[in-house]
């Protein structure tokens, strides 16, 4: 019942919930920007779905924030790595794609080969794309996708 992020630091989760398509947690945050973090694993379609529960004076016009990257299962333990590539839904927009500059920077500095790196364009064409084909919203192409995400 741990969430452990990329610089090491281990969190306690409150929910785990795994389906034949993902992993979702919910974990309460000590970050001074946000209280509570909900996330979706989905390793076929490369993301993870965000949901970030933001205090107040913190609020950001998005709803789901998605990471491209390759998410896994190894036994009991779900590992996720980042391809540095970004989307935003923002509510009754078009997905907004971001870091764009870092994906390539790292890239660049060989820290995410060629191959990964075209995969990440691939998996955010596809959510552009696929977003804007279900009226902006990501819970809905997901569903369409065979992952139906839910919220808390």
């Amino acid at each position: 019942m741990t969430n452990v992020d990329p610089k090491g630091f281990v969190r306690a989760v409150e929910e785990f919930r795994e389906t034949p398509f993902g992993l979702y947690l919910y974990r309460r945050s000590d970050h001074p920007s946000f209280h509570a973090l909900q996330s979706w694993l989905l390793p076929d379609l490369g993301l993870r779905a965000n949901i970030f529960h933001f205090t107040p004076g913190n609020e950001r016009d998005q709803r789901v924030y998605l990471d491209v990257g390759r998410f896994w299962r190894d036994g009991d333990v779900w590992h996720g790595e980042d391809w540095y590539l970004d989307l935003v839904e923002h509510p009754g927009r078009t997905v907004e794609l971001i870091d764009v500059d870092e994906l390539l920077a790292a890239t660049t500095a060989e820290l995410l080969s060629a191959e990964d790196a075209e995969r990440a364009v691939q998996i955010a064409t596809r959510a552009v794309a696929g977003t804007a084909a279900h009226g902006h919203s990501v819970d809905a192409w997901l569903a369409a996708e065979g992952a139906p995400i839910s919220w808390r």
